[in-house]
């Protein structure tokens, strides 16, 4: 595909988020508000959380699909990953994204300096101001570059395994080549979307300066904008993939 098919993408989710706002937007708060609840059980909470990302991200998945299909969002949309059978394939999942982010936090505890994060959570000096590392300035943007491309190539493992019903290999096998192939595309779209998110943020900051109100606007920015590249996603799974239909029997194809 053209490069230019990721820019397309990009407007085809913000055309499914404009068509239900506050039903997307809604699901967005349940979603961060039960993954909060699970990471706040004690020892195994924030793995546990991990664990359930494809299928949280499987509500915004099915969301998008109903849109598309003329259908209301309903809360019981939030159920769509946690049902059976679908829910132990998708944490089988899940367990890739924990093993990636663990691999991840070993890689920063190793590539960057404990001193960076003691001067960047204490408060601002400007008589003193704190002493970064450029080394560490790159790692640490290299670890989050990283960090996207791993999330973005497993971004397709969910739904292949809960519409095609793939086992665990294989919906990361296409998920990763699919994203290996259309590198591009998904190149365009992040930087399309950051280019945007950014220009938002930057326009509010001029206009409101270091208020409150400035602070609650881009933090409402990051929620929308976290909105918009999940439909994103879903209109690339849908062009890569073909357009997934709900049988009677509950089971899902594709039609492509």
């Amino acid at each position: 595909m053209p490069a230019i098919t990721g820019w397309n993408w990009l407007k085809e989710g913000t055309g499914l988020f404009r068509k239900q706002p506050a039903a997307l937007t809604t699901l967005l708060f349940a979603n961060i508000l039960f993954s909060l609840l699970v990471s706040a059980v004690p020892l195994l909470g924030k793995m546990v959380a991990v664990v359930l990302i494809p299928s949280f991200s499987m509500a915004f998945m099915k969301a998008c699909l109903m849109i598309e299909n003329g259908e209301r969002v309903t809360p019981a949309v939030l159920l769509t990953g946690f049902k059976k059978p679908v829910l132990p394939a998708l944490c089988k999942v899940g367990l890739i994204y924990l093993g990636a982010s663990l691999l991840l936090t070993l890689l920063t505890k190793v590539a960057i300096d404990a001193s960076f994060w003691q001067q960047v959570s204490q408060p601002v000096d400007p008589a003193n101001p704190p002493q970064v590392h450029a080394s560490d300035l790159l790692a640490m943007l290299g670890i989050f570059v990283l960090d996207v491309a791993v999330l973005i190539a497993l971004a397709f493992a969910a739904p292949l395994t809960y519409w095609q019903q793939m086992s665990l290999g294989k919906a990361t096998f296409y998920s990763f080549f699919a994203v290996l192939k259309n590198a591009r595309v998904f190149i365009v779209l992040l930087m399309a979307w950051f280019a945007i998110f950014f220009g938002v943020c930057f326009v509010v900051a001029l206009v409101l300066g270091g208020s409150s109100l400035a602070r609650v606007a881009i933090m409402w920015l990051i929620f929308l904008f976290v909105l918009l590249l999940q439909c994103a996603m879903y209109a690339g799974y849908r062009q890569i993939f073909g357009k997934p239909i709900d049988t009677v029997a509950g089971r899902v194809n594709l039609n492509k």
